[in-house]
């Protein structure tokens, strides 16, 4: 009887301190909103009585709630959403299809990491926007584009996180592997992408967020569907509540995607007591 009571308090307690813990979060996080709205609308008030820059009033907290409803009922927001979505998801598909495979080799070959770091460095430290020109006159079109900027502005996070990941495995992992007969594909398959998973998943997030900064601005020229789109049309037709609306929309979906990265390499990593 005792030990089913001292188990009882010892469960009852842990669901405590995770709802307390839980608690705790949802109280920082909407504390945390709440003091940058309340920033806001004190910015939002000076500027509607400037009469310098009263016609500017629209940015403020409520004209920008306005918005949303306006926004959504002509669809505005899940085009804008959908088309920087699939960019997006291309681009970082395509830096991972090709920023792991370099990863590895530059990990497990000294001689092509050696070779390859210069021009690697090199070509990492040249701003994605700086390709525009270069991609406008490679591609048929503008998606393309905007696609391979995402590329190759992702790729240099997800690679060298790889190679950073795979030069933190013992290399005695791979000496017993071998002596007990395991091929290039078992080693690949049950010893490099099983110990490299966590970095790999810290380089797409890395990735993550600067192709999130580079899609915008790509989406200002020569595209008709896209947030960077929907943040430039709103500015031509002086629709400054829509453009803030789209602004908003774009940090959460941000916040969100990030958020949902931490989650991927907490729960497929096997670093499980570490933290994102």
């Amino acid at each position: 009887m005792s030990d089913g009571v001292a188990s009882f308090k010892v469960g009852d307690s842990k669901s405590y301190r995770v709802l307390k813990s839980s608690g705790r979060g949802l109280y920082n996080f909407f504390g945390g909103l709440a003091i940058l709205f309340v920033f806001w609308w004190i910015g939002g008030y000076f500027i509607s009585i400037n009469p310098s820059t009263e016609h500017f009033a629209a940015f403020g907290p409520i004209p920008t709630l306005k918005a949303f409803p306006e926004l959504w009922s002509a669809g505005t927001i899940q085009n804008a959403v959908a088309a920087s979505g699939y960019r997006l998801g291309m681009g970082l598909l395509i830096a991972v299809v090709i920023g792991v495979p370099i990863g590895i080799l530059m990990g497990r070959s000294k001689r092509f990491r050696e070779i390859s770091n210069s021009p690697f460095q090199l070509l990492r430290m040249i701003s994605p926007l700086s390709w525009m020109p270069l991609a406008v006159v490679v591609f048929a079109t503008w998606n393309q584009s905007i696609i391979f900027l995402i590329a190759i502005a992702s790729v240099w996070p997800v690679a060298f996180a790889t190679a950073a990941g795979l030069a933190k495995i013992d290399p005695a992992w791979f000496k017993v592997a071998r002596n007990l007969g395991a091929t290039p594909i078992h080693m690949m398959t049950k010893i490099i992408l099983p110990a490299i998973s966590f970095d790999v998943f810290t380089g797409i997030r890395l990735a993550l967020g600067v192709a999130w900064i580079v899609l915008v601005p790509a989406e200002f020229l020569g595209v008709t569907s896209g947030l960077g789109y929907s943040i430039e049309d709103a500015r031509e037709t002086l629709s400054y509540h829509h453009l803030t609306a789209i602004v908003l929309v774009i940090g959460a979906l941000g916040y969100i995607l990030d958020s949902t990265c931490v989650l991927l390499i907490k729960h497929f990593s096997w670093h499980r007591g570490d933290s994102a």
